[in-house]
């Protein structure tokens, strides 16, 4: 019943799909509510007092009291409950938002431009976060070049994420489906193309996702491995496949081409070069471009470093 009060009252909100929701939205119309009350009421005292006390020929104004001290007493004391009853409530419920529970389900995440990484226990990496809907999910979160904000509208949580330490956040899904999530701090030009979703699975289907997703790379043709590598580690972000200009160099005929190199010098670009730029691409960076794109050592396994290498070598096929 409450739940369905809380529905019908918050105007404009999205749907509630965390177990955080409803409380967040509790707040917010008590908030709401109370505004609204204070609003009507001192608007229409206001719209009152300017019929029955405007002036009129023939009436004198009335001496007016210098001071009420019940009434001052009372218009002090009731906005001072209300705001202790709101830092009250909120102040509990950004606590239970805020302390990680016990025997979560971990996910490593980070934050990059423009794009959002998620990596799993089992070291499997995707660009679109799973979770199980039957268990609390915590999230650990990093970024790697400036400050990211992570915003999931459904399930009414959103948390900073910070270059240098470690931010945390939790939920427990309530509802199946896809849920956008949005960076909400500006974070550079492709700022607004920093989005992903959140798949909450059936009880029972997590495992399973994950375990094919993790293995499904070695069923494939190695190129088209390679696009999946391309576009779970957001390599999308910067780098085209159609020629057009990024961020960084297009992949679209880039591998066997000579490449000019900031501070003088070419190279020919091979799968020796293409390997080094992934895992150290300060160390020779094509003229015109800035010297941007971190480290990718580590990141990729072996296998998906060769998938990659040969899904670039494919976009020069005629």
């Amino acid at each position: 019943m409450l739940m369905a009060l809380i529905r019908i009252f918050a105007f404009g909100m999205p749907e509630s799909a965390s177990s955080v929701a409803g409380q967040v939205d509790s707040i917010f119309n008590f908030i709401l509510w109370v505004s609204v009350f204070f609003f009507v009421m001192i608007v229409g005292l206001m719209a009152i007092f300017l019929v029955r006390y405007r002036y009129r020929e023939g009436v004198e104004p009335e001496d007016s009291p210098s001071h009420n001290i019940r009434l001052e007493l009372l218009w002090s004391a009731i906005p001072l409950v209300l705001v202790l009853v709101m830092f009250v409530v909120g102040f509990k419920t950004f606590l239970n938002m805020d302390v990680l529970p016990g025997k979560s389900y971990e996910v490593q995440v980070t934050a990059q431009k423009w794009r959002w990484l998620f990596t799993y226990p089992n070291g499997y990496t995707d660009d679109v976060l799973h979770v199980p809907g039957d268990r609390p999910v915590s999230l650990i979160m990093r970024s790697e070049d400036v400050i990211h904000s992570f915003f999931v509208p459904a399930f009414r949580l959103k948390r900073d994420v910070v270059p240098g330490r470690y931010t945390k956040l939790w939920f427990t899904a309530t509802e199946t489906g896809e849920y956008p999530v949005y960076c909400a701090e500006y974070c550079g030009t492709s700022h607004s193309d920093m989005t992903t979703t959140i798949v909450v699975h059936e009880s029972g289907e997590f495992a399973e996702w994950l375990e094919n997703a993790a293995n499904n790379l070695a069923d494939l043709p190695p190129a088209e491995a390679g696009a999946l590598v391309f576009n779970r580690g957001g390599c999308a972000a910067c780098h085209s496949i159609n020629g057009t200009a990024s961020v960084g160099p297009t992949f679209q005929r880039l591998f066997g081409s000579m490449e000019a190199l900031e501070g003088g010098g070419s190279v020919r670009v091979d799968e020796n070069y293409i390997l080094e730029s992934i895992k150290d691409p300060a160390v020779r960076v094509t003229r015109g471009f800035q010297p941007v794109m971190p480290t990718y050592q580590g990141r990729f396994s072996d296998a998906e470093l060769n998938y990659l290498v040969e899904y670039i070598k494919s976009l020069s096929e005629e």
